[in-house]
């Protein structure tokens, strides 16, 4: 890639092609994660839609083939729920190396009671952020044979009003749903940001950055039948949070920034830029709470503990 003095204004609709590279997109069968996969899809890579359900990824496979012409995009079964199958799945991915991950897969509850992973881990807490954290350890190779690929995690604007409680991250003591996803993201977020740090540490030519995409809504989302299909009257009675929030092929956009321009560095935190809700992508200071070290390596070091995770490991 040029220098970032050489290169033209970020637009999000002339994305710089990336033709030659492999991206892998979790959770890209359906939300924001499809529209992170048929934007980088555009920009003429590859890329690789990770998906627990077969199905989903294909009908978002042919959506994106039916809006990207010569679209080169393919699929990989990742249930990142189960810890044990993540290692069999990267080696599904069959290639030699792999450009950048956009750790985007999430779950979200909206009502209790508290539900549990494969593992034994509160679901969106060791779906959103183990489940990411131990992917990250099997990818490393493969993200280390490119020349300078990039992890990019999606996190929350959600995540902003939240804080930790690093005696209690599986929620035992205080399942609130909202604060538990909240805290997940949090935990994403701490993880891209402890990650660049680590890999700065050792020389690694990877790098980590954080993104968010800002208030994201359904109703405001183009169609993409049948991944997702939005009608007249929920576009209508959304019309007036527009001036807010935006939809989620504008929330992909932070993360497709993050992948494609060479401005973005790791250790960075990306977000719309209307007051973090709405907008073309900004770069933007680093929260005060995202900012403490300390709960970022307490936190890496509970996770390598509740993944199995050799902390020897996890940089490759």
């Amino acid at each position: 890639m040029s220098s970032a003095s050489s290169t033209p204004p970020w637009n999000v609709q002339r994305l710089p092609r990336a033709d030659g590279s492999i991206f892998l997109v979790t959770g890209g069968n359906a939300g924001i994660g499809y529209f992170v996969a048929e934007q980088l899809s555009q920009a003429g890579a590859t890329v690789v839609l990770g998906s627990r359900d077969p199905g989903k990824a294909e009908v978002a496979m042919g959506s994106i083939r039916a809006r990207v012409a010569g679209a080169r995009v393919r699929s990989v079964r990742l249930d990142l729920a189960d810890l044990g199958s993540l290692r069999t799945a990267v080696e599904s991915l069959n290639v030699e190396r792999l450009d950048a991950v956009v750790h985007n897969a999430g779950v979200a509850l909206d009502d209790p009671p508290r539900r549990e992973t494969e593992d034994g881990h509160e679901l969106m807490f060791g779906t959103n952020h183990l489940g990411h954290f131990a992917l990250t350890k099997w990818l490393m190779p493969l993200l280390s044979a490119a020349p300078a690929a990039r992890v990019v995690t999606t996190g929350s604007f959600a995540a902003k009003s939240e804080r930790l409680d690093l005696d209690d991250l599986q929620s035992w003591n205080d399942f609130q749903p909202k604060r538990t996803y909240g805290r997940s993201k949090l935990a994403q977020m701490y993880f891209g940001l402890e990650l660049d740090r680590r890999l700065r540490a050792v020389g690694s030519t990877v790098t980590s950055a954080v993104v968010h995409p800002g208030g994201a809504l359904d109703s405001l989302t183009p169609s993409r039948p049948p991944v997702h299909v939005r009608s007249i009257g929920a576009r209508l009675s959304a019309a007036p949070a527009a001036l807010l929030v935006q939809g989620k092929h504008a929330g992909a956009w932070p993360a497709v920034r993050a992948v494609l321009d060479p401005a973005v560095h790791g250790g960075q935190l990306w977000g719309p830029r209307v007051f973090g809700l709405r907008g073309e992508p900004r770069h933007e200071p680093i929260w005060n709470h995202l900012a403490d070290t300390s709960v970022a390596a307490q936190l890496w070091d509970a996770s390598c503990d509740l993944t199995g995770v050799d902390p020897g490991t996890i940089l490759g």
